[in-house]
């Protein structure tokens, strides 16, 4: 520890100490925690209400308002209470109140907790605030807040102690404001079209839906090992199946993988299925969707992410993998792509490590991820994804070699990923198998057999389009951040 540090973590420990003899007074005087406040008043909704208003008005109208929250700032006889609206000022009026309050208000700390009852008025600047003529501290608070001008700003510690990182930073409060809005507009967008809202099991006997690593845990009871869901589709379609048309599930899946700015190891998707659509439809689907995001939540037809700006108002470019590779790549020809010998040399001299399992299909999808995916900036659709690599996706009818498949990506980052639905039972069968030998030859991320889901198919799924959209890189562009961990509330990390 640095001596600058031992000194700071010194002087907190002695405000900690000073503030914990403080409420030691307030235990010996009664209940130091009381719960008999009621406030009756959010702080925004004062401000849009009455700031508009004059001293005089406000002094005219008398309207008495109760607030509660946090202490931020000690301004002369001002105390500035933040809620989780906002921020409202609350004026000591030393003359009018009791000395032995005043004296106590006095004593009170920066992140102490306080209601207050009062008329409205305004200051001199015209700043809105409650008068007080009654108040009760609620809450003490025993540590200190960060320094008022320099915050929170240690990146660990804010997603370690995020309950601070929303005390301080407005930019964090809107962020996971924001997200809030967009599940709630995806979910009645979805709502409007019919879709049914679902849960399914989030530990199953079989993880399947997504190749993946999962997480794996035991119960004991049945005696079983139980995994945690890479994905909910599956199940979802299940329910299809049982005639439940248009489905979706707004849920928390979990991947045993890397952390990066992009991957924490549980993470929200909304995924939904649609029966009697295909993959086309749930293009345009999420083209609706997606514009109007922009429009009803952000108020704007374009995303503004780092330095670049996209365009969401008109139509989104579509290509297939090939067509993007050989789009990225101008020196290759449809020959160094289409032959498995030429695809492996580009892999080489590209530094990609290739397997021998691997097919032609995963090469060239080895060549998009290094070549394409980041440079995939405006908002566009990638189709044609290879079968070899797209397990549940069903067959083109005219190029078996490719799946009905599209993934959508914006500002570099994949964001969703659909397909019509392979509904044949002996195809799902047989792929599930390909996929049991990978798993046996070591891919950790291989699928299971899952025979439930063979025999449901059985029972007749219709024609189907399903698609997953990932939360939380939606809301990393739609708030201009770069790190899945400044979307999550709680983001996964290593012990301190």
């Amino acid at each position: 520890m640095s001596e600058e540090n031992n000194i700071h973590e010194q002087d907190e420990n002695k405000l900690i100490a000073q503030r914990r003899a403080k409420l030691n007074e307030l235990r010996n005087k009664g209940n130091a925690y009381p719960n008999v406040f009621r406030r009756d008043s959010y702080a925004q909704d004062l401000q849009e209400q009455f700031s508009a208003k004059t001293k005089e008005e406000l002094a005219e109208l008398n309207q008495i308002a109760a607030v509660a929250g946090r202490i931020m700032a000690k301004r002369g006889p001002f105390l500035v209470l933040q809620d989780m609206s906002g921020r409202i000022q609350s004026y000591i009026d030393r003359k009018s109140l009791d000395k032995e309050l005043v004296k106590e208000i006095d004593t009170w700390d920066i992140g102490d907790i306080i209601g207050v009852k009062g008329p409205i008025s305004k200051s001199g600047k015209g700043d809105l605030y409650v008068k007080i003529e009654s108040v009760s501290l609620l809450t003490k608070s025993l540590r200190p807040l960060p320094e008022k001008f320099h915050g929170l700003t240690d990146q660990e510690l804010r997603y370690r102690q995020r309950y601070v990182d929303l005390i301080m930073n407005e930019d964090t409060r809107s962020v996971f404001k924001m997200r809030t809005k967009i599940i709630q507009y995806i979910r009645d967008f979805l709502t409007e079209r019919r879709f049914i809202e679902v849960e399914t099991p989030m530990m199953q006997a079989i993880p399947g839906g997504a190749v993946a690593r999962p997480f794996e845990t035991y119960h004991h009871a049945l005696d079983i090992p139980l995994y945690m869901r890479i994905a909910p589709e599956l199940y979802l379609k299940r329910l299809v199946v049982g005639g439940v048309e248009r489905v979706f599930e707004i849920n928390r899946s979990f991947r045993n993988e890397g952390l990066s700015t992009r991957h924490n190891p549980e993470f929200t998707m909304v995924e939904f299925y649609q029966a009697y659509a295909d993959y086309h439809e749930l293009m345009d689907l999420t083209e609706i969707l997606l514009r109007g995001l922009c429009s009803d939540v952000l108020a704007t037809t374009s995303i503004q992410y780092g330095d670049e700006i996209y365009n969401f108002d008109k139509p989104f470019t579509r290509m297939t993998v090939k067509e993007s590779i050989l789009q990225f790549n101008t020196k290759l020809s449809e020959t160094d792509i289409n032959d498995i010998e030429c695809a492996r040399n580009v892999a080489e001299q590209l530094g990609i490590p290739i397997k021998d399992s691997y097919g032609l299909g995963k090469i060239q999808i080895e060549i998009f991820e290094k070549t394409v995916e980041e440079k995939l900036k405006d908002p566009t659709f990638i189709t044609a994804y290879p079968t070899e690599v797209s397990p549940l996706a069903r067959k083109n009818d005219d190029d078996p070699f490719v799946t009905d498949r599209f993934e959508f990506f914006v500002g570099g980052r994949e964001i969703a990923n659909g397909f019509s639905e392979l509904n044949d039972p002996e195809d799902q069968a047989v792929r599930f198998k390909k996929q049991v030998i990978e798993k046996d030859a070591g891919d950790d991320e291989a699928m299971h057999y899952d025979e439930d889901y063979i025999r449901a198919l059985e029972y007749g799924l219709p024609p189907t389009a399903g698609e997953g959209i990932g939360i939380d890189r939606l809301v990393m562009l739609f708030t201009n951040t770069h790190s899945i961990r400044d979307v999550i509330l709680f983001p996964h990390m290593r012990p301190e």
